[in-house]
């Protein structure tokens, strides 16, 4: 597959893009460019070889989940509404942005 000068222009103009005669020329040249990578991308014979997630047989280390910190009420409202800015009776207060 390959794209003309005018199909170029025509997918800037669907994309409300104001481009010059040279850059049509150039993104034309780069997008086929691409359209050849990924034909030969398709040429490839990958019967056999199973999708993998990764590129490199790597995995991910795991830890537990823990709570670290718990008030005596089991949770830790008290020292994570010490770090906000504004709080009041257990509530986050914040700016009024709608009016």
């Amino acid at each position: 597959m390959s794209l003309t000068i005018l199909e170029v222009e025509r997918i800037a103009r669907l994309a409300r893009l104001e481009v010059t005669p040279a850059e049509v020329e150039i993104s034309c040249q780069q997008l086929n460019g691409i359209f050849s990578l990924i034909e030969a991308l398709k040429a490839v014979d990958t019967a056999g070889i199973e999708p993998m997630a990764h590129a490199q047989d790597a995995c991910l280390r795991l830890r537990a989940d823990e709570v670290i910190y718990r008030d005596e009420d089991g949770t830790a409202r008290a020292l994570f509404q010490s770090l906000a800015p504004e709080a009041e009776n257990g509530l986050y207060l914040v700016p009024k942005v709608i009016e």
